[in-house]
């Protein structure tokens, strides 16, 4: 079962956005789903994870502004970005341990 992120794309400061990760098959074939970015020149860092219990850990630069919500009947996890900032811009992508990277989604938030 792969994981595909997409929804990613230009929005000014303060704006809005929904990321999808949508499974190939059956969503809980992955017991915990993260969300991960990359911006330009940094690594790779954790933004947020989802249990099939439904506990969630968020990176402490996105508490209280990105929601992740696992929808078990759309095999699909989202990642809800509100009050996007330019140091939000980058490539997101969505994994589960066990699962290899795909190719991300390009977020980038103008000032």
């Amino acid at each position: 079962v792969q994981l595909q992120a997409s929804g990613g794309g230009l929005v000014q400061a303060g704006g809005s956005l929904r990321l999808s990760c949508a499974a190939s098959g059956s969503i809980f074939s992955f017991s915990i789903i993260g969300w991960y970015r990359q911006a330009p020149g940094k690594q790779r860092e954790l933004v947020a994870s989802i249990h099939v219990t439904g506990t969630t850990t968020y990176a402490d630069s996105v508490k209280g502004r990105f929601t992740i919500v696992r929808v078990n009947g759309k095999n699909t996890v989202y990642l809800l970005m509100n009050s996007l900032k330019p140091e939000d811009t980058a490539v997101y992508y969505c994994k589960a341990p066990q699962g290899s990277w795909g190719q991300g989604t390009l977020v980038t938030v103008s000032s």
